[in-house]
């Protein structure tokens, strides 16, 4: 049978619930973080098959199973990958279910980590996430090493708090920063302020996450639909990748800092700390600092203050050099861009 393929504007709600019908018939639902969705469609006009880009991700691949077996997995995801590399997109993930995973191998792409019974991570570059171990240097060789993985949207007070502490509980902290551009201030930014920061601790290494450590704006949270598995999924596939990266620089401590306010991010941080310590890496979650009137230190706060042009409570909240960036020409510009966008 011949079937025909098209792009779904997604206002189109009667096309998007179609492939969203198609999805939760394969136990998946549809995920909000997309950029397009094509569908595949039999002479009579019905989806049999449907998938969707995201940034340098596929992701929401489903086939009726009437269909299956006629190779229209493999004309998804060869159409997709298509589309990004016209896009200028050359280097690829995907997440998928474990039984499609040698399917996509076969597709010319390479496992990065699995989540037993839950979900394959891959990519379409040979040895790439190799090489990024690499990249990242050598294993220290004597007394403990610790990590850290951060966003700093922008680098608070409270951000030099988690990392002073654990600079103290360790002979070398690796400092990972999260490279992809998803926050209110870009990555170059970020790392710039992260790095000023911390310049006067002299036991940390600087690196980039890449998009390799898990970022959960990007999470494929359709694969499961109660929010609590779809954290505790996330945090066993981040915890997956994250040893690899542990046993390369040899990590025996990761730190995070405490989220009183968010019941995902505290299940989060309690199911790595079940699941790193079988990988012989403990887990320390930092109390969250607080300021003179005992509100937590955020992101969040300097955030708000700096959409509603309130520079007043800064200073308790930003270290110098943070500051001095935020209120720079440099820092308005960038903040004047974001909020008209």
């Amino acid at each position: 049978m011949e079937y025909f393929e098209r792009f779904i504007d997604k206002n189109d709600l009667g096309a998007m619930g179609e492939a969203s019908a198609l999805l939760a018939g394969e136990g998946l639902a549809l995920d909000r973080h997309l950029d397009r969705t094509l569908g595949l469609y039999d002479q009579r006009g019905r989806l049999v098959a449907t998938g969707s880009i995201f940034a340098n991700t596929l992701r929401c691949l489903a086939v009726d199973r009437e269909k299956q077996g006629e190779g229209l997995m493999a004309r998804l995801v060869t159409r997709l990958t298509e589309e990004l590399f016209l896009s200028g997109i050359h280097h690829i993930f995907v997440y998928t279910k474990p039984e499609t995973e040698r399917m996509l191998t076969d597709l010319g792409f390479y496992p990065i980590a699995r989540v037993p019974g839950r979900l394959s991570f891959l990519e379409n570059r040979r040895g790439g996430f190799s090489s990024y171990l690499e990249g990242l240097g050598e294993k220290t060789e004597a007394g403990t090493a610790g990590a850290i993985i951060m966003n700093a949207n922008p680098f608070t007070l409270g951000h030099r708090c988690l990392v002073q502490t654990a600079a103290s509980q360790c002979d070398v902290l690796h400092l990972f920063i999260v490279s992809e551009d998803i926050s209110f201030f870009p990555f170059e930014a970020r790392k710039r302020l992260v790095m000023a920061g911390t310049q006067d601790l002299k036991n940390i290494v600087y690196h980039d996450t890449g998009s390799y450590l898990i970022s959960r704006a990007v999470f494929p949270a359709y694969f499961l639909k109660e929010e609590e598995a779809v954290t505790q999924a996330q945090a066993a596939l981040d915890a997956a990748i994250f040893t690899q990266v542990a046993q390369r620089l040899g990590v025996t401590r990761r730190f995070v800092g405490e989220e009183p306010f968010s019941p995902a991010t505290h299940l989060y941080n309690q199911a790595m700390g079940e699941l790193l310590p079988q990988a012989g890496i403990a887990l320390f979650v930092v109390p969250r600092m607080a300021d003179a009137g005992g509100i937590p230190v955020s992101a969040t706060r300097v955030r708000r203050a700096l959409a509603e042009g309130d520079t007043q409570p800064l200073r308790a909240l930003l270290p110098d050099s943070s500051y001095d960036f935020v209120i720079s020409k440099e820092g308005q510009a960038l903040i004047d861009k974001r909020l008209a966008e």
